[in-house]
């Protein structure tokens, strides 16, 4: 690997997280929070489990970040063609288009990334955190990753507030707890990020959108032709499909049925 390679923004921002999430770790338990407490006590239960959710963390991070979001593929395969013809068959008030970046045919819910610079399956948004696109593949995961991250930020708050004890002068407390405090805040501001993160995808998973289309619904054709959202089958069924798989089926097909109710309702 050459020098330079390492500097690229993935590796920086992955390695950031990494020293970020170690840092605070170290810090938590190098002050006199409940960590060390449990750990004078011979209670080592607890501080074991929280580190395996720190490294549990740190690993759906990694692998979000470092897997295919679910590129589209630039030179079609045998069994592509075969999609291709059965995309003909979907009604099409709304043309598939080819990107005009990579020139691939797009499917439904595709999006090209600058940033990536490849069309994405289910483009939900690209992550500057993640270094990477959030799409078909990963979006699962990274659900879950937000949701294990969100426990081991709760828990580091309340482990940095139990190490926290308020004296005057503020002199000494400052350089005593000073780095702890700062953690605490760091902490807090990180909960209330990944607080809102899960609550927004989990919404948009129980409807069966992404961010993408939900923010730009007005400018895309297969949203801005519809009342509503053509892909939506019920919280059951969306929660099945997003984490599942079941049921399986493209989302053209999806997109074709929901049209063909829609004729029939009229």
């Amino acid at each position: 690997m050459a020098p330079w390679a390492l500097l690229r923004p993935g590796v920086l921002v992955r390695t950031g997280h990494t020293v970020l999430t170690w840092g605070i770790t170290l810090v938590l338990f190098l002050h006199d929070t409940a960590l060390r407490q449990w750990e004078e006590q011979g209670e080592l239960l607890v501080p074991l489990t929280f580190l395996l959710l720190v490294l549990g963390s740190l690993l759906l991070y990694l692998a979000v970040s470092l897997m295919d979001p679910g590129y589209v593929n630039v030179l079609p395969q045998p069994q592509e063609e075969a999609k291709e013809e059965q995309t003909a068959m979907v009604p099409q008030a709304v043309p598939l288009r080819r990107c005009r970046y990579c020139m691939v045919l797009q499917p439904l819910r595709a999006r090209h990334c600058r940033e990536c610079r490849r069309c994405v399956r289910r483009y939900d948004h690209h992550c500057p955190w993640m270094e990477n696109c959030v799409g078909e593949r990963n979006h699962p995961l990274f659900v879950a990753y937000l949701a294990l991250q969100l426990v081991v930020l709760l828990w580091g708050l309340y482990l940095a507030w139990s190490g926290l004890r308020f004296f005057r002068p503020w002199g000494l407390w400052l350089r005593s707890s000073g780095l702890l405090f700062a953690t605490f805040l760091l902490l807090s501001l990180f909960s209330l990020v990944a607080s809102l993160l899960l609550a927004s995808h989990l919404y948009l998973v129980a409807s069966n959108t992404t961010t993408w289309e939900f923010i730009s619904s007005h400018r895309i054709a297969y949203l801005r032709q519809r009342p509503g959202n053509p892909f939506d089958r019920g919280l059951t069924r969306n929660l099945a499909h997003f984490f599942c798989g079941w049921p399986s089926g493209s989302w053209e097909t999806l997109w074709a049925e929901d049209e063909e109710g829609s004729s029939q309702d009229v």
